[in-house]
């Protein structure tokens, strides 16, 4: 099959998902605008706000499933409770014709503080009640004694369940949009995509010369972004399944724990091309001959079935049988890997295999033979009950009233909404009083629990309300001698926006912006000529969003790009207090497991360091310079790819330190003497590699280094550390590009480990785990070698970042260390 075939295939998928939302989205507000331009009267009396029905709508229906609509529901009435049982009190108590601009404006931000306050409270419930309390007090303000203290939220809450019903029909209509059909279709997609990746990386190996290999390598690689994208979606419908139980009462658990082990599929595929991306073909070409190259189309054919019983939705365990007999055969050829040299040339090769035993393994570690039915059974029945357990966090989220302290990040995003909202409702009324909606209505569904990019959310906003608005005055002009066939004008606008919400320019936000603006004109009557409500809402909109910029920048003046290299030095000493605590094995038979529990939770620390990185270094992409030193975007970009295959490294590691631990325990195997020899070779790639992130740390944790040496010059301190050039400059030297250095480290551990691979397979244990713990020895040796490279890739790096923020100073990141730590000692 052509190379370029599945590409034509997933381009064709994606374009179906666009427009399967696309009409939708279509559906759900036909359902609106038909209700409210052609319902009775006595309906319509009802539904006084369409254009809270529309926002309701896209807000819900936007790229959802049954599940997100009825998930959308729940949060719908909660928010309708939460915000208009409170405004009826206040608006009966004080009456809404003592409603003024100033009064509506303090109503609208104590409402909101209270809404925002609790943690527990889903980000889309907030939203929906932020709209409602703006409508109802800023109605209360334009309309005075007109609005009835019961009533008018009624009204508010009639048109906010048009729009929650409208969704929920669209989801449903012409046959149900499951979540459980997404997640199968999303799971055949990955399936697709991984087995193609395999075929890539297994010809690679096969092939026998260096350009063929990258060539093939190159290719796997341009579908690593896709498969990521495809495992986010298996994840996020995974959850949302849950709240489509009845429908999927029967199916749902085989298909939770296929798209768990195709999740976990990840890993080895990553670990291949790691291996691959480290080596030659002229290195693997010394261990690979035909009977391996025929080992590996066997497998390669054999693989392929599992995952073509995956995209048919079938359990992975139906291959057992005939993977047992092929994993048996690569057992016996690495049996013959006995004889052979490990050198740091063939390391790569060795680790592939073990990468490839693991996707054997449908697990993400490699298992002891004897206990691997028993961990399998536990494995499974926890990831469902995690699984299970997540995706009914939103709905216990919600419901939870035990949150009653609130967290200083919460008191914070409370006051940021109330602020911005009040000040938004106030500005708002004294500019236009009749369009005084628009200015709170349009930040009240733009707020984010965490950090976001700020001007370029709201610049997308911006734009996408007034290119909406210009389509839909056009519209109104060409359709102005026949009014009611405009709201067909809306179908084509709502498919080129669905398009927009996944464009790297717009986004969701400018997306959304640019349906409801069309919508606002083309579905709805009786207001007053198109231009001029457009002109309004626009310069509303604008006073919304710049009251949303000011309290924003107040609250949160850091930029995106100070954060990142603030999170960057965290990171990397998150790396080094991980690299710190790896303990090959304890003075006892076996690892005790509180030592590999705090590994496993240096590892989580590590990783939730580097998920906060990546999202710093993402909006400060985004984020304009202004007077600033323009944002080093390919160096972080360099730095962040180092750091992922590290955290890929880590995992592994881990899991043959837990896998060797097992062994041990399960055999009574004594690693003393493993222990012994390989301990002083791992102190020192400890104390070299953690002496570098140290530095590196460090180096990353300063401002600039004319301010270091400001801070320095108040500071009294000895003549040695003033001109950086004390013994401790050269005690603690960086790689650099000392590849002796990683010579010495690795040369020590290869020879220690060849000789421990003789004494293993002397043992008298059985066979294939004698070749699995020195697979995984060896596969330990090359994540130690690949993570002193990624050291070094990542010094250099830091080394062009300081450059670059300081491009009149000699850099010297080891002298800067030691600045540092007499600084701060």
């Amino acid at each position: 099959m052509s190379s370029t075939e599945p590409r034509t295939d997933r381009t064709r998928a994606v374009w179906r998902v666009r427009l399967g939302s696309a009409l939708r989205t279509i559906l759900a507000c036909t359902i609106v605008g038909c209700t409210t331009l052609y319902s009775p009267a006595s309906v319509k009396h009802f539904l006084r706000y369409p254009a809270f029905s529309y926002v309701t709508t896209v807000l819900i229906v936007s790229d959802a499933t049954l599940g997100d609509a009825l998930r959308g529901c729940w949060h719908a009435l909660f928010a309708t409770i939460q915000a208009l049982l409170p405004s009826m009190l206040c608006l009966w108590v004080i009456g809404p014709a003592r409603f003024t601009n100033e009064l509506a404006a303090l109503a609208v931000a104590t409402n909101a503080f209270l809404v925002a306050l609790p943690e527990s409270t889903h980000l889309m419930c907030k939203r929906i009640a932020f709209g409602q309390i703006v409508i109802v007090y800023v109605g209360a303000a334009i309309n005075g004694a007109k609005a009835r203290a019961i009533t008018h939220p009624i009204h508010v809450a009639s048109s906010t369940a048009l729009g929650v019903l409208a969704s929920l029909l669209a989801m449903l209509l012409p046959y149900p949009h499951l979540a459980f059909y997404e997640l199968r279709k999303t799971c055949q997609l990955y399936a697709e995509n991984a087995f193609e990746r395999l075929n890539y990386f297994i010809d690679a190996i096969s092939a026998q010369d260096n350009t063929t290999a990258r060539d093939l390598i190159s290719q796997a690689m341009s579908l690593s972004k896709a498969g990521a994208k495809l495992l986010q979606c298996i994840k996020k419908n995974m959850d949302v399944m849950q709240w489509e139980r009845p429908q999927t009462k029967f199916l749902k658990t085989r298909y939770i724990n296929l798209g768990e082990k195709l999740q976990h599929m990840e890993l080895p595929i990553r670990g291949m091309e790691m291996a691959l991306n480290c080596s030659t073909a002229s290195c693997i070409g010394s261990m690979m001959d035909e009977e391996l190259r025929e080992v590996l189309g066997s497998l390669k054919v054999q693989i392929g079935q599992k995952f073509e019983r995956a995209k048919c939705s079938m359990p992975f365990d139906a291959t057992i049988t005939l993977l047992e007999t092929k994993e048996q055969f690569l057992d016996m050829y690495l049996w013959k890997f006995r004889n052979i040299s490990i050198t740091q040339e063939n390391l790569s090769a060795f680790f592939f295999l073990y990468s490839l035993e693991l996707l054997l393994d449908d697990l993400p570690i490699a298992r002891v033979p004897e206990c691997a039915l028993e961990y399998t059974k536990n494995i499974d029945t926890e990831e469902y009950s995690d699984s299970q357990n997540q995706a009914m966090g939103s709905f216990n989220r919600t419901c939870s009233t035990l949150d009653i302290f609130p967290t200083s990040q919460s008191l914070v995003f409370a006051f940021k909404c109330s602020l911005s909202l009040g000040l938004a409702v106030l500005f708002g009324l004294m500019y236009n009083k009749e369009n005084g909606y628009w200015s709170g209505l349009t930040i009240a569904t733009s707020f984010v629990t965490g950090r976001q990019a700020t001007f370029t959310v709201a610049n997308a906003r911006a734009q996408g309300t007034a290119m909406g608005s210009v389509y839909g005055i056009l519209c109104c002009y060409i359709f102005q001698t026949f009014e009611d066939l405009r709201f067909l004008a809306m179908l084509p606008w709502i498919i080129f926006t669905n398009f927009l919400m996944h464009s790297r320019m717009y986004g969701q936000a400018g997306g959304i912006s640019a349906v409801i603006g069309a919508l606002l004109i083309l579905g709805r009557n009786n207001y007053t000529s198109p231009s001029e409500f457009a002109i309004a809402r626009i310069s509303e909109v604008c006073i919304g969003l710049i009251c949303f910029l000011i309290v924003e920048i107040l609250l949160n003046p850091a930029r995106a790009a100070t954060l990142a290299k603030t999170e960057l030095s965290r990171t990397l000493g998150a790396l080094q207090d991980w690299i710190n605590s790896i303990v090959l094995c304890s003075n006892q038979k076996n690892m005790p497991a509180s030592t590999l529990q705090a590994l496993r939770e240096k590892q989580n620390k590590l990783k939730t360091h580097f998920n906060d990185l990546e999202k710093f270094i993402s909006e400060a992409g985004l984020e304009p310079n202004f007077c600033f030193l323009p944002f080093h975007g390919p160096c972080y970009g360099k730095l962040l790819e180092s750091l992922s295959k590290m955290l890929d490294l880590t995992s592994f590691v881990t899991n043959k330190l837990e896998f060797l631990s097992q062994a041990s325990k399960r055999f009574a195997l004594d690693f003393n003497e493993l222990q012994d020899r390989m301990n002083d070779d791992l102190e020192l790639f400890k104390e070299r590699v953690g002496s570098s992130l140290k530095h590196l740390e460090k180096a990353t944790s300063i401002k600039s280094l004319a301010a270091l040496e400001k801070e320095l010059q108040k500071k009294v301190m000895s003549q040695d550390i003033e001109l950086g050039n004390s013994s401790n400059v050269n005690a603690f030297r960086l790689f650099g590009t000392d590849e002796e250095e990683v010579e010495k480290v690795m040369s020590s551990f290869l020879r220690h480990l060849n000789e421990e691979a003789d004494k293993i397979y002397a043992k008298a244990i059985e066979e294939k785990l004698k070749s699995q713990i020195v697979l995984c020895l060896t596969g330990l040796s090359f994540c130690i070698g690949c993570l002193i490279r990624e050291t070094m890739e990542i010094e250099k790096e830091v080394k062009e970042l300081v450059k670059w923020e300081n491009p009149t100073n000699r850099v010297n990141l080891s002298e800067i260390s030691c600045k540092v730590n007499a600084l701060y000692t």
